[in-house]
Formats: C-alpha cells, structure tokens, sequence
C-alpha cells in the first residue's frame, strides 16, 4: 500500500535485491497453490461422478480406483471442467471477500461496500492505498486483528489469482472462436462451392489435408483421387509417401510395441512426472491446460 517504504540507499538496494526472490518465490507458492486447489477439486468432482454413475446404473457397485475396470472406463482420463472451476472459485472468493467485509466493517468501522472494496483491491494486489487497514493506534483483541486479517488476505490472493488465471483461459477461449469466426468469413478456403465433392478419409488417403496441399500446389485433386470411385483399384500402386502420411500414429505405436518387446517390459511412465502441473508448460497457464478439461475445439 506504500505506507512503509525504504528511505535509505542500503534499504532500497536490499528491497531491489531481495524483490527478486522474494517475488519469484511467492509466484511459484501462488502456482503451487494453484496446482493443489485444482487437484483437490478435481478429486471431489470425480467422486462426485463417480457417485452419480453408480446410482444411475453405469458404473457396478464394485468398481475401485486403480482396477482394471477404470482403464475401460470413461473416468479413465476424466479431467474437471473449466466452467465448474471457475463456479467453485467465484463462489470461494465471494464467500471470503463477504466474511472479511464484515471483519473490516465491524472493526475499521468503514461501510460494507468500501470493505467489498478494499477486499478486492487487497486482494488482487492493485493496492492503491485510499483504503488501508490496522492503521489506528490500538484495537480490541489487536493481535486477534491482525492474525485473522493476515490470514483473509493470504487466502484471498491466493484465490484471486487462481480465478484470474482461469478467467484468462476463458478469455483465450473467446478470442479463439472470434478468430475463427472471422476466419470462416474472410477465408474462401473454408467455404467450399456447393458442389464440390467432400473430402473422403480412409486408411489410404490422408483426407482433405492433402487435398488442400494438392490444391496450394496447382495439381487437381480429382485425378489425384475421385470421390466417385469407392476404392481403389487393386492393381493401382500406393506409394510409401502417402502411406507414411496416412499411418504416422500407426508407425509411431508400432514402434514403441517393437522396442517395448526387443526390452522384454513395457516402458513404465513414473506418476509424479505425468501428474506434474508444470510438464505441459510453464507457469499457471501450463497448469491450468494439464490440470483442466479442454473447451475448446483449439487453442
């Protein structure tokens, strides 16, 4: 809030110095607490899933986590939505900053809506100051006061930042619809003529990407392949270029089958590694993708 600050040249060379890793540490406790929020509302929202299959009938009475059961099972990679993340941590957030305006109405003796107010500026670390608390000479129950307005405003920073790094995903989720949008519009490419044939997939053509790539060039896709023919003929010769093109996941499993075999075990993947929040990118962001559910069709 700037009320206490350094005066001297040592002072303001130790804040510099410090600020350092004292910020760094506190955005990697925020990312922490942010891994964990999620990971503890994600194993609620599972039993709660779980709940409700069995009493639909989906899911057998003897079903257990780990079982063999759960690799069929669509809970298998179930992940929570960001939707019910946002919801829970709204309300979280609601719900501290309505019980830390009655502690700040009732003590600094100010109007509830300038304490939703203060609670708000505090704890999305704006801070601009008009509104500041324990500034008066003594309190009743002092120590009491200030325990619990540290301990509203670590909780409610913490939340905040949790909210506003899923908000931000929400908001990269609309600026990614808008861009298509604007895309299918301006673009002729996604437009095609109305009679023009649909792009066909099967295990030999890769589909309308080649299509597309056999139109950028000039060629014409109709002598490269005709939808009016249903197959191909059996003496027509395929080459390794298409076929690679169309079978990359094949190969790709065929592989790890074959080097899982030369190994005589399959390749054992450590948990903490595929549970880490931070393997599919850096920071908050990185943790929200791995821990929540895509909404989107693409990022």
């Amino acid at each position: 809030f700037g009320m206490t600050t350094p005066a001297t040249v040592g002072g303001k060379a130790f804040l510099i110095a410090y600020g350092l890793f004292g910020c760094a540490g506190t955005i990697l406790f925020f990312n922490l607490f942010l891994e964990r929020i999620i990971s503890l509302l994600a194993f609620i929202m599972r039993a709660c899933r779980e709940r409700q299959l069995r009493r639909s009938g989906l899911l057998p009475a003897t079903f257990r986590r780990g079982s063999a059961l759960s690799e069929a099972d669509s809970l298998a990679g179930w992940k929570p939505s960001v939707y019910h993340v946002l919801l829970i941590l709204g309300l979280f957030a609601v719900l501290l900053s309505c019980c830390a305006s009655a502690m700040y109405t009732s003590v600094e003796g100010w109007d509830y809506v300038d304490s939703l107010y203060f609670c708000f500026v505090t704890f999305s670390t704006i801070g601009f100051g008009d509104l500041v608390s324990s500034q008066h000479a003594a309190y009743r129950n002092q120590g009491l006061y200030r325990l619990g307005n540290f301990l509203f405003i670590l909780l409610g920073v913490c939340c905040i930042y949790s909210l506003f790094n899923v908000i931000s995903i929400l908001i990269k989720q609309v600026l990614n619809w808008m861009l298509r949008k604007l895309s299918c519009r301006c673009c002729a490419r996604c437009c095609p003529a109305p009679g023009a044939p649909l792009a066909r997939r099967n295990a030999i053509t890769p589909g309308s990407r080649l299509r597309r790539r056999l139109a950028a060039l000039g060629a014409d896709p109709a002598a490269r392949d005709s939808d009016a023919e249903g197959r191909r003929l059996s003496g027509e010769l395929i080459s390794m270029r298409d076929l690679t093109a169309s079978n990359k996941v094949s190969l790709a499993l065929l592989q790890k089958q074959l080097s899982e075999t030369a190994n005589g075990y399959p390749r054992s993947v450590c948990v903490n590694t595929r549970q880490n929040g931070f393997s599919g990118g850096v920071g908050a962001l990185g943790i929200m993708n791995n821990r929540l559910a895509e909404t989107s069709a693409s990022r």
